[in-house]
């Protein structure tokens, strides 16, 4: 659940705070005063993409922050595998958009990543302009979109989409091996020499991992040695040997502290901390002694171990720029020829891999075809139900399609999904997305998303913040009063944000905001302030009759509120 919402130098927004709560939260204003731009920078916090235009005149920078109320394990999960550190039940997010395309973000006051906006996103909130999802209702789209119904729909099962995706990736991957071998088989020949030349010269160096960094340290220590003595000597002296050393005189420091400690035993502590002190310089003193001893300032070790980085230096800049990658290199040529050598047999092992490998794939895209087709038949109803809530005269059916051939076989399976509507009788059902009735659009996806939040919440049990942006363009009257029965009961499992500009749907309200564009000095300005019953019915008055207010409108007004309440 959001909060609290803080803009700062974000296009008219100069600065605001928005506190939010639970239930139905209504935003409402003249065209222009900017109730949109509220959403938009709303869902920059969810890692939508910023743009430096959206910086007001004459400021350096926009800021846009928010206080979630989230207590989910799975968001908890993706804080701390993201290295942030999670602040209670609540998620505080930061983004800053500079001139000149820079930007930051912040969770939890800690640096973090667009990124990780958009992996906190879907358990946070979402966002729902008009025609929004239509624009972007692609076959992907509509598949998720089943998808997302089908992992909560008890009847059809699991719809297990991330082991179909494995089945895929490793069919694809033995396909892709086959195809390698049996392409281009007179390049792979001539090649041959070659890579056997490179296979042979990389064999011979006899690399061991991780070398190049030993011998780097190996070297330098060789090469200082002298300096390394003296120095590692020189603190044995200081340390243990010498008649003035740290230990001598730890040592007499000691014996009055022995005596003071006869006398009073609070000196006990002191001696201890002393005995403790003069192990850790004994201890060290013996380190820096073994390792000067240890020292070898052998010239021809030196010697050897720079011919061997030579060797190595000139071995990455063939093969790679690390040993590892250079004996990575080499185990991938001696693959390619031993391809070539046992090419045959390796293309019957790996035809039959392919041939285990589609098997796998093809029961499992199909079992997941078959929950799809349970849970398009369930969801098709509710869904219609809830249009025909909506003042409209619908018939509502979504078609799973899609043959399971190799060609049509993708990570998500074989199956095309079309959402198909009628919105008179007697008209024949067409795809959703070519309706041409912004209302009759907004009034199905509204349905749509109903049907699908309301059932994650179920299984999940958890709120979550939804945003409607004008998603009653080109209703009103009955549409307009079904719309805001629908809002009102999505708000008892969530928390909805709706931006509107008719009375009957403001007047379902738990919490009406009035967004006002101002002018001072000059400049203009978003103000947005929380209404109070006596605020609200002149504003629903407002939106009623327009500029001029008449006592008449008034009376409707507090009517809305009254019923609707």
């Amino acid at each position: 659940m959001l909060l609290e919402l803080r803009v700062e130098n974000y296009a008219v927004i100069d600065s605001l705070t928005v506190e939010f709560a639970p239930g139905l939260n209504l935003l409402t204003g003249e065209t222009g005063a900017g109730k949109s731009i509220l959403i938009d920078a709303m869902s920059l916090l969810l890692g939508d993409k910023a743009s430096t235009e959206m910086i007001r005149h004459g400021a350096d920078k926009a800021m846009v922050s928010g206080v979630f109320e989230a207590d989910e394990p799975a968001l908890k999960r993706i804080l701390e595998d993201n290295g942030i550190e999670p602040e209670g039940n609540h998620i505080i997010v930061k983004r800053e958009i500079a001139g000149g395309g820079k930007g930051r973000v912040f969770v939890n006051n800690q640096p973090a990543t667009v990124g990780l906006l958009r992996q906190l996103a879907p358990a946070l909130a979402s966002v729902h302009a008009q025609n929004e999802t239509i624009l972007a209702f692609d076959a992907a789209a509509r598949l998720e979109l089943l998808d997302s119904f089908c992992s909560q729909h008890k009847a059809a099962g699991a719809n297990n989409l991330q082991a179909l995706a494995e089945k895929y990736a490793a069919w694809a991957a033995v396909r892709d091996r086959l195809a390698e071998i049996e392409r281009d088989e007179q390049d792979r020949l001539r090649m041959v020499d070659l890579w056997s030349f490179q296979k042979k010269e990389i064999e011979s160096a006899n690399l061991q991992p991780g070398e190049d960094l030993k011998l780097e340290t190996e070297k330098r220590v060789l090469a200082n040695a002298e300096k390394l003595y003296t120095g590692a000597m020189a603190a044995y002296e200081l340390l243990y040997e010498a008649d003035s050393s740290a230990l001598a005189d730890l040592s007499a420091a000691r014996k009055h502290l022995e005596e003071l400690a006869r006398f009073d035993a609070k000196f006990q502590e002191a001696l201890t901390s002393l005995q403790s002190a003069k192990a850790a310089i004994e201890d060290v003193s013996a380190t820096a002694r073994d390792y000067a001893e240890a020292i070898d300032a052998s010239p021809e070790r030196l010697a050897q171990v720079e011919d061997r980085l030579a060797l190595l230096d000139l071995l990455k800049r063939k093969y790679g720029q690390t040993v590892d990658h250079i004996i990575s290199y080499g185990e991938d040529v001696a693959r390619k020829l031993d391809e070539i050598e046992n090419r045959e047999e390796i293309t019957r092992d790996l035809q039959k891999q392919f041939a285990v490998a589609a098997a796998a794939y093809l029961a499992a895209a199909q079992a997941v075809s078959k929950r799809r087709y349970a849970a398009a038949k369930e969801l098709q109803k509710l869904v219609e139900a809830e249009i025909n809530q909506l003042a409209m005269k619908s018939h509502f059916k979504i078609e799973v399609s899609g043959a399971d051939g190799p060609a049509n076989w993708t990570a998500t399976g074989f199956d095309t999904v079309t959402y198909l509507i009628s919105t008179n009788p007697g008209e024949p059902l067409k795809p959703v997305e070519q309706i041409a009735s912004g209302g009759e659009l907004s009034r199905v996806m509204l349905a749509l998303k109903a049907t699908i939040e309301i059932g994650k919440q179920a299984k999940a049990g958890i709120q979550r913040t939804l945003v409607f942006d004008e998603i009653d363009s080109g209703i009103g009257g009955r549409a307009a009063e079904a719309v805001g029965q629908k809002l009102k009961s999505l708000a008892k499992a969530n928390q909805v944000l709706c931006v509107t500009h008719l009375p009957q749907i403001a007047s379902f309200a738990d919490h009406h905001y009035l967004i006002e564009k101002l002018e001072s000095a000059g400049r203009t300005r978003t103000k947005v302030r929380l209404l109070d019953a006596s605020q609200r019915t002149e504003e629903v008055a407002r939106m009623l009759s327009g500029a001029k207010l008449t006592e008449t409108s008034r009376q409707h007004a507090e009517q809305l509120l009254k019923t609707n309440a």
